[in-house]
């Protein structure tokens, strides 16, 4: 097996380890440090393990590190991944994982020279077959409801039977069950859990609420 080969497949296997342990994702915009602890001890004690941080203000990357430290139990990964910059820094701070919403050439590119399990975003047949091209086949369909939502992922079904989607965007509490039960869904990815709201007045219980009721979905749905 080649190097690139190799490397594609142990990127994967962590993937799915990954989302096997943590099919919700709770996606999270974190502006102030100081949240990002109590946040992740919120989460983690609801039942969810991994969060996506998203690379949406200057404090993310420091949110993440403190994370890290902090909440060991926690899998830190980053999201709103740009350009290959944003790939180095994740693999500096030593994430977990990292998402993007979309999939440039360079981006794709320098995701493929790394170790970092890195889901690229997609819309089109076009772009799957893109990242395929790169050995990727764990995608994250994004903006998953305003893309067409369920029915648009059934449809890509047929032309890529083993492409594995992390659908975010528009997916919430009421819906997230009717996505993990589509096969070809690994995980979903959900900003309910934590909304910009609760984050502000660090109304930390209801986030813990929310994450256990996310963690009964995994259960209902045999994940």
């Amino acid at each position: 097996m080649s190097a690139d080969l190799s490397r594609a497949a142990e990127r994967r296997a962590k993937l799915v380890s990954l989302f096997a342990r943590a099919p919700v994702v709770p996606v999270v915009t974190i502006a102030n440090v100081a949240q990002a602890v109590p946040l992740a001890r919120a989460l983690t004690r609801g039942g969810l393990a991994a969060i996506e941080i998203t690379l949406r203000t200057p404090a993310a990357l420091d949110a993440a590190v403190a994370i890290r430290a902090e909440v060991p139990e926690a899998i830190v990964g980053i999201g709103t991944v740009l350009t290959p910059d944003d790939l180095a820094r994740a693999v500096e701070i030593g994430a977990a994982f990292a998402l993007s919403p979309g999939a440039t050439p360079d981006l794709l590119e320098a995701a493929r020279d790394l170790d970092l399990p890195f889901a690229p975003g997609v819309q089109t047949a076009s772009e799957i077959m893109a990242c395929l091209q790169r050995g990727f086949d764990i995608v994250k369909f994004f903006p998953a409801a305003p893309a067409g939502g369920i029915s648009a992922l059934r449809a890509l079904s047929g032309p890529f039977p083993d492409v594995r989607f992390c659908p975010t965007g528009g997916v919430s509490e009421k819906d997230a069950t009717d996505w993990l039960a589509q096969p070809n869904v690994i995980a979903v990815g959900g900003s309910w859990v934590a909304p910009s709201a609760d984050l502000a007045s660090c109304a930390w219980d209801r986030i813990e609420a929310r994450a256990r009721s996310a963690a009964q979905l995994m259960k209902e749905n045999g994940r």
